[in-house]
């Protein structure tokens, strides 16, 4: 099994005290399987996946990738984990504003030390940024530099791949291409993909879909 989560909680302390954001959460996919992750804003849905991408600590539980107890590693372990093997994809995109577009895609993959050219060339054609690759992020329209967000996370080749409401800020057709060209990749790479996502139409496109509502699975 690529990743198992099991009986993950978190808590978060606020103003009021402290709040119980995961209740006891369990789930797993395997390599090449795509899982949507759906519930209303305070399900815990972000919380999760920034735990399972090694981002914040689960107070109590166990959550393996490839066999790792991501738990036992310390912040550099886990920053190592990010760097190869999990790969996140961000509503925000978070690209380096001074770097090119060429110079945005390979930088994960270099930090990785598995930078590939070749596959790197598949993803710039297939996400159509052959044009792009000397611009800035500033120069990019939305739907441009999500696409390279999207292929800077590939381009390590990781083994697992979250995405945090990919398409959140873009329009229908662009929403449509982008996730095209995302699940396409993601199974040509062979990896898993575990995405949250407010839409019933985006949810319905992967294998198998989970609903979270206060902190725990229905």
């Amino acid at each position: 099994m690529l990743l198992t989560v099991q009986h993950v909680h978190k808590t978060y302390e606020t103003v009021g005290g402290r709040t119980l954001v995961l209740r006891g959460v369990d789930l797993s996919l395997d390599s090449g399987q795509s899982l949507a992750l759906t519930g209303e804003s305070g399900s815990g849905k972000s919380t999760l996946l920034h735990l399972i991408g090694g981002l914040d600590l689960a107070d109590w539980g166990q959550i393996f990738i490839d066999g790792v107890d991501i738990l036992a590693l310390d912040d550099a372990g886990r920053a190592g984990l990010r760097r190869g093997t999990v790969g996140i994809v961000f509503q925000q995109f978070n690209l380096i504003s001074s770097l090119t577009v060429a110079a945005n895609i390979a930088f994960q993959a270099r930090l990785a030390g598995n930078y590939d050219s070749e596959w790197a060339d598949v993803l710039i054609d297939r996400f159509g940024l052959r044009s792009q690759l000397s611009k800035y992020p500033e120069q990019l329209s939305g739907g441009q530099q999500q696409r390279v967000a999207i292929a800077r996370t590939l381009a390590p080749r990781p083994r697992l791949v979250l995405a945090d409401e990919p398409t959140g800020n873009l329009d229908e057709d662009t929403t449509t291409n982008v996730m095209d060209m995302l699940l396409s990749l993601v199974t040509e790479a062979g990896a898993g993909l575990l995405m949250v996502t407010h839409s019933t139409a985006l949810a319905a496109r992967l294998d198998r879909r989970i609903h979270l509502r206060l902190g725990q699975i229905e």
